[in-house]
């Protein structure tokens, strides 16, 4: 078996028990191993003085020991091609989220098509970082949407940029990269100092896969309109990354994201994505499941192809 094998193989699994499987909840999850280690080091030094230099330190030592341990371990694997191939397998698996990215959207839409505004507004706090309390039923399938096109890029496609370019070593140090911004990557009080390098680490290695993801989007919708957004708002975000798979979306959909919404009790002024006021329906849900689909069968076909290319 040659190294295109070790490569293809664990990726094409792993991706179809993504699709297939999601992310069970009586499974054990390493992301639950990550978010454990970085709450401890965090209660640990997040206090008294240099919380920047610790923070920093951290975040340095978490994601190079993710990637060396790994690294080590898949090193010796090797010499136990079934066992690797399971391992890798598995590990591909474990770094994508899509199935439970479209499976958790759409309990929102069906909770408000079925149960209404309030039981809405509740199963969308369990996928948002904004408050959800007041907000119409508009604004919440925007949100879903907002947050399809957003986790695409770093839920999906980002792992499998970093798995193509490293393996699975690659793609769970990008997943801790990840998972320390989700958790200390603040610019509130606790964690402004503490968190600063995991929140411009996860800028840094969400450039390229964020802008990576907007362009398949467009790809797959054969969109001139999503195409031209891109470069017309994906700037506007706040974030450097986010405002681009969002603006594809918003070209694909002819919609309007963005806009003022309530994060942590405090109001934040995002500027908009998009020009047009469309309502938005179940119909443009189910588009954006095929568009998040269709993206992660192109980015794995691409990663094949480049492999038998260049291998």
């Amino acid at each position: 078996m040659d190294n295109t094998d070790l490569i293809i193989l664990p990726l094409l699994i792993g991706f179809a028990l993504d699709c297939l499987l999601g992310d069970p909840r009586w499974l054990p999850h390493p992301i639950r191993l990550f978010g454990w280690l970085i709450g401890w080091f965090e209660k640990r030094f997040n206090r008294q003085s240099y919380r920047k230099l610790k923070g920093a330190f951290i975040a340095a030592f978490l994601v190079g020991m993710t990637w060396l341990l790994l690294f080590l371990l898949f090193r010796e694997l090797k010499s136990f091609l079934t066992i690797y191939l399971v391992a890798a397998s598995v590990g591909v698996f474990f770094g994508l989220a899509n199935h439970s990215l479209i499976y958790e959207s759409w309990l929102v839409v069906r909770a408000l098509n079925s149960e209404g505004l309030e039981a809405g507004r509740k199963q969308l706090s369990f996928i948002v970082g904004r408050n959800t309390s007041n907000l119409n039923e508009q604004q919440i399938r925007t949100a879903v949407l907002e947050t399809m096109a957003e986790n695409l890029s770093d839920g999906v496609i980002a792992p499998l940029f970093y798995y193509a370019l490293g393996g699975v070593p690659l793609l769970f140090a990008f997943k801790m990269g990840s998972t320390l911004d989700s958790m200390i990557g603040y610019k509130n009080e606790r964690y402004k100092n503490f968190g600063w390098l995991a929140a411009r680490l996860d800028d840094l290695l969400n450039l390229i896969p964020a802008r990576l993801t907007a362009l398949l989007m467009v790809v797959v919708s054969f969109s001139w309109s999503g195409f031209t957004h891109i470069f017309r708002y994906g700037h506007r975000h706040s974030s450097p990354n986010a405002g681009y798979p969002e603006a594809a979306l918003a070209g694909i959909l002819k919609c309007r994201f963005g806009g003022p919404n309530v994060y942590h009790g405090k109001l934040v002024e995002k500027p908009y994505i998009g020009h047009d006021q469309k309502i938005i329906t179940n119909r443009h849900f189910w588009l954006v499941a095929y568009v998040n689909i269709a993206t992660a069968v192109v980015m794995v076909g691409g990663i094949f192809l480049l492999n038998e290319l260049i291998l």
